[in-house]
């Protein structure tokens, strides 16, 4: 027995592939420039954190960094696997991003803790804004939006509680 199997661009045998609209893609393009913009501003935020609690915050901000990476890699690979070209150049991030920009120089713990949570919950506004859109489209796409929420909204709790006090 022979199998047949199909890409985006045409059908084989009688097996159709699904094909991501158009809406969906882009929706995943402004997911992919957020992660990559908060990616860049935590391993920034990670060089320049001053204070007490330094080192724990230097540690938790690597675990952000690396949780960001990969979550916009996995948006990327989804959208290469949905036949898109996914946009990762810096000039596409600096214009697209919803991440408010990061503040140049040495920063306080408490300054860092509130630019990087601000910085994660952006991202998941953007997730958030894009579920229901994603989720008609692609349901599949949309686990993967889920996953990333729970990530960054743990990783923001993590962080805040660095200075948080009762």
């Amino acid at each position: 027995m022979t199998t047949s199997i199909s890409t985006n661009r045409r059908n084989v045998g009688e097996v159709t592939s699904f094909h991501a609209p158009a809406g969906l893609l882009d929706n995943l393009q402004k997911v992919l420039v957020d992660l990559i913009e908060l990616h860049l501003q935590a391993k920034q935020a990670h060089w320049n954190v001053v204070g007490t609690n330094f080192r724990d915050l230097h540690l938790q901000l690597d675990n952000l960094v690396d949780i960001a990476r990969e979550a916009s890699d996995t948006i990327a690979e989804r959208m290469r696997a949905l036949d898109a070209v996914p946009d990762g150049r810096s000039d596409t991030v600096v214009a697209s991003t919803t991440v408010p920009a990061a503040a140049p120089g040495l920063l306080s713990v408490t300054e860092t803790v509130d630019s990087i949570t601000i910085g994660i919950y952006a991202v998941v506004g953007t997730l958030r804004a894009v579920h229901d859109d994603v989720d008609d489209a692609d349901p599949t796409s949309a686990d993967l939006l889920h996953s990333i929420i729970d990530d960054l909204e743990k990783e923001a709790w993590l962080i805040r509680a660095e200075t948080e006090t009762v």
